[in-house]
């Protein structure tokens, strides 16, 4: 939090510094200590668009060399040793590491003591933060090796069901009909399980597949090579196509923290009534315990589960409510 991070900066180690890259902060994370010169690394679009819109430099990913790295490690753990890895080989002074203690913060510290003196470590707000200087040790086996396959798709540390493929998904695509129209979304398409099966139907036209982290939608790019398929890097809140579409298709996220946030799945919902045609239709797979019908039906003239299991069901919503964009 970004409480940790005053205190951190206070210490007197770290500042000044001219080149300052912050890696995977969230909109939790109050960067107003830091200069806007600061480059922001964040490859989730709603928080790049965040911190864009408070005046700092973003960028999905970077290569750049830098004085100080300040990264906020992600609960996935391949994913984070990978970051604090590419962190020390770009990083000329301090590498800065923040984490929550339920993102395996302690365990990612004793690791590094292993290898380097650290500074710090300061707890505060249920975490730690500390740091060392990168270059006195060798991270690189750290970092996370070249493209992960896996049933046959491409994915990547960090990504949503980046061992597998995702049971709803797999559900959807069991359930979705022949007839879904020449112009489909998949909205949240991840790395694209879902998108490629939809493209096994030779009457759709084209496909957008609208992805919020881009990591993920470079593996979509990877394991999508149909001329029919278009890829956007967009918040599915507020992303609009040209005209109106036949289908839309999601596995919509219902958080992006360990906090549970439902109201993601309705904001998925709101989009998929203002993208369809009035004789449109979404096909929508969810959680069991997750009350998405209320706002279906608020958005939708007939809304039925037309399948599932004691896990997951499968929504299809038709007739949207036009007069609601």
């Amino acid at each position: 939090m970004s409480v940790r991070l005053s205190l951190a900066l206070d210490s007197g180690d770290l500042l000044p510094c001219d080149a300052i890259s912050v890696v995977l902060p969230t909109p939790d994370h109050d960067l107003g200590v830091l200069p806007k010169t600061a480059q922001i690394v964040q490859p989730f679009k709603p928080f790049h668009d965040h911190f864009q819109a408070q005046g700092f430099a973003c960028v999905p990913d970077s290569d750049d060399a830098c004085d100080l790295a300040i990264v906020f490690v992600s609960r996935a753990k391949a994913l984070a040793r990978d970051l604090v890895a590419r962190a020390c080989l770009r990083c000329s002074g301090w590498v800065v590491i923040d984490g929550a203690k339920t993102d395996g913060i302690d365990s990612l510290i004793k690791d590094i003591r292993k290898r380097v003196d650290v500074s710090g470590p300061i707890s505060k707000a249920h975490g730690k933060i500390f740091w060392f200087r990168g270059q006195e040790s060798d991270f690189s086996d750290w970092i996370a090796p070249g493209p992960q396959v896996v049933d046959g798709f491409q994915t990547a540390p960090g990504v949503f069901s980046a061992d597998g493929i995702d049971p709803a998904s797999a559900l959807l695509s069991q359930a979705l009909p022949d007839k879904l129209g020449r112009r489909v979304v998949d909205l949240g398409a991840g790395w694209g399980f879902l998108s490629a099966q939809v493209l096994k139907n030779a009457k759709v036209e084209q496909l957008d597949l609208v992805e919020a982290d881009q990591t993920a939608l470079a593996c979509a790019r990877a394991n999508i090579t149909d001329s029919r398929a278009r890829f956007h890097w967009a918040d599915a809140l507020n992303w609009r196509a040209a005209e109106p579409v036949d289908t839309v298709v999601t596995n919509p996220p219902f958080h992006t923290s360990r906090a549970a946030d439902p109201a993601l799945g309705r904001g998925f919902i709101a989009t998929a009534a203002r993208l369809l045609a009035p004789s449109g239709q979404l096909w929508l797979v969810a959680n069991r315990h997750l009350s998405y019908e209320a706002a279906l039906t608020e958005l939708f003239g007939q809304v039925n589960e037309v399948a599932g299991d004691n896990r997951f069901k499968i929504l299809h919503a038709t007739r949207p409510a036009r007069t609601r964009r």
